[in-house]
């Protein structure tokens, strides 16, 4: 009972810390333990590890399935799935484990050695639906795969006899497993299963000369065709989540914050406690508001109220009415008292975006109110003093518009005390990856879907894109492929909009396969040798009408080495 309860108690801190892996031993264990207290009593569901266990948690499991069947009246079964257990510790060299594996075995079979097995039938159709199941879950395993063939050959009885045999490369052969007689003689058929430990692991039987069991070693060889092909395609997919890793995203309001963001959000934390004007710039769509919201966030007025105002949006006569609040009466329309938009952000932040864009004539009023604090009301002869911090942003050159007179220059020095610049997307390509998984994933939420995943050759044109309109641009793009995907699609470069293929088609290079590049011994190094990088990858793109496998072979890097190099030298 002690042990039972440091079991559930490590099930709920592995569950609190989401470790799973632990949280299915304890309670692999702790079924087991179950069983062992009250073998009469059925103890609930038979905890599963699930698809991509580890070998070692799946041979873990196999002995608890092995034990509780034999404590609950059925050792002959149990004994397959202690064999299972038994051949996948050998196959993974563990010791340790086939030392438990066996005390924990035999302790099991001198308990129950008085119990009469269960008459229901052998269970060979059951063994062989587990060997299947272990042949899915251990397809990267060639010795497990090849041991656990072996044993499904001797449940059906196909063969006169087979081995399953590792060779080195001088040709010695290790017996991995073998049942039936010596396998020798014509009529012999051989599968290569994989390598592991730089040793080829081969599997070779006789069939018998009856149509029913060739036709049965054909299914077989399906089965391990089928079982190679699913660990191609898992070594690809674990590529490709090197090459377009799915990061951790922290967000705040839901947007992502990774890469140079990540470094302004933590310039954002700092200033917050500072009560000072900030000006963003950036881009439009780069995500200022989005920074101005974490400065608010971090500070001490976070609980208070966040207030946007987009210069733009408001016609000029009605801007100032807008920001600082008019008396009834004040102007024609004015039938009630207006607070403004200044006085609604009392004790918080009011975030002025496209500041560059307001009229030259409301400039002096905001001038006065982040010098002294006060605002006059249209129609008010009395001003008062509102708490209030300013966050500014713009998209415009500040200091371009200050020599044409657009704006005020001692406007200007006073909003220009903290200032943050935001890249745009084009120039902080590494981000994009992960923000094209969680764009996507978001969207899958948005409207339903599921199993929606991007192709490596929409990553990459995603990549190459310049962005002119930034995430903003980014993520309604992906809004707008899942919005009409299908569940579990694929994101194919078809998917893109016209214009970004457009864009990112490889056209020709200005240098020409064999054409030689002649380089003067006075030029810089580094910039000559990006200048002769940047040319051979557009020959090579071009000598292989764009397809990425033939460049990165011709130019002799791999094709992860031929993204980051168009990557930084942008090609």
């Amino acid at each position: 009972d002690d042990g039972l309860k440091c079991l559930n108690v490590t099930m709920e801190l592995a569950s609190q810390a989401g470790e799973n892996a632990l949280l299915n031993t304890a309670a692999l264990l702790a079924f087991e333990t179950k069983t062992i207290i009250a073998p009469t009593t059925p103890v609930g569901t038979l905890p599963f590890p699930g698809p991509g266990a580890s070998s070692g948690l799946s041979a873990l499991a196999e002995r608890v399935l092995a034990t509780s069947l034999a404590q609950t009246g059925q050792p002959g079964r149990g004994r397959r799935h202690y064999e299972r257990a038994a051949r996948v510790h050998r196959a993974l060299g563990n010791v340790p484990a086939q030392i438990e594996l066996d005390r924990s075995w035999a302790n099991t079979a001198a308990a129950t050695a008085d119990r009469h097995e269960d008459i229901e039938g052998d269970g060979g159709s059951a063994t062989v639906m587990h060997s299947i199941a272990a042949l899915l879950n251990h397809s990267g395993q060639p010795e497990i795969l090849a041991t656990e063939v072996i044993a499904i050959l001797n449940h059906v009885g196909c063969t006169t006899g087979a081995v399953a045999v590792a060779r080195e490369e001088s040709g010695r052969e290790t017996v991995l497993a073998a049942v039936g007689s010596p396998v020798a003689g014509p009529g012999i058929r051989a599968f290569t299963i994989g390598t592991a430990r730089q040793r080829t692991i081969e599997l070779r039987l006789q069939p018998l000369p009856d149509l029913e069991a060739q036709a049965t070693v054909n299914s077989l060889a399906l089965l391990l065709s089928t079982v190679g092909e699913l660990e191609v395609a898992r070594a690809e997919r674990e590529q490709r989540l090197t090459l377009w890793p799915i990061d951790h995203l922290p967000s705040l309001d839901d947007s992502v914050i990774l890469g140079e963001m990540a470094t302004l959000m933590a310039s954002a934390r700092r200033i917050a406690a500072a009560n000072v004007v900030v000006l963003i710039t950036g881009e439009s769509g780069t995500g200022k508001e989005v920074l101005a919201r974490a400065i608010h966030g971090y500070s001490s007025r976070a609980r208070k109220p966040f207030i946007p105002f987009n210069c733009t949006t408001i016609a000029r006569e009605l801007a100032e009415s807008q920001l600082f609040g008019h008396r009834r009466g004040a102007f024609t329309g004015a039938d009630r008292d207006a607070p403004g938009l200044v006085r609604s952000a009392k004790d918080g932040t009011l975030f002025l975006d496209e500041i560059g864009e307001m009229a030259l004539e409301l400039q002096p009023k905001l001038l006065r109110f982040l010098e002294s604090g006060e605002i006059s009301p249209l129609g008010d002869s009395s001003p008062f003093t509102v708490d209030v911090r300013i966050i500014a942003a713009t998209n415009a050159n500040l200091e371009a518009l200050v020599e044409q007179g657009r704006f005020r220059e001692d406007l200007y020095y006073r909003v220009n005390v903290v200032r943050l610049t935001i890249p745009p997307l084009r120039d902080r390509r590494d981000e994009i990856p992960s923000l094209v998984h969680h764009f996507v994933a978001k969207a899958c939420g948005e409207f339903n879907k599921s199993g929606v995943r991007v192709a490596e050759e929409t990553m990459e044109q995603l990549i190459l894109y310049p962005w002119p309109g930034n995430v903003r641009q980014l993520q309604n793009e992906l809004r707008r492929i899942v919005a009409l995907a299908d569940n579990d699609a694929v994101l194919t470069p078809v998917t893109l909009s016209r214009a970004i293929r457009q864009e990112t088609a490889s056209g020709p290079g200005r240098v020409a396969p064999g054409v030689e590049v002649s380089v003067p011994f006075s030029d810089k190094l580094a910039p000559t040798i990006s200048r002769i990088e940047r040319d051979m990858i557009k020959a090579a793109l071009t000598a292989s009408n764009g397809k990425l496998e033939a460049a990165a072979k011709a130019l002799g890097i791999s094709r992860k080495g031929l993204y980051l190099k168009r990557q930084r030298l942008g090609v």
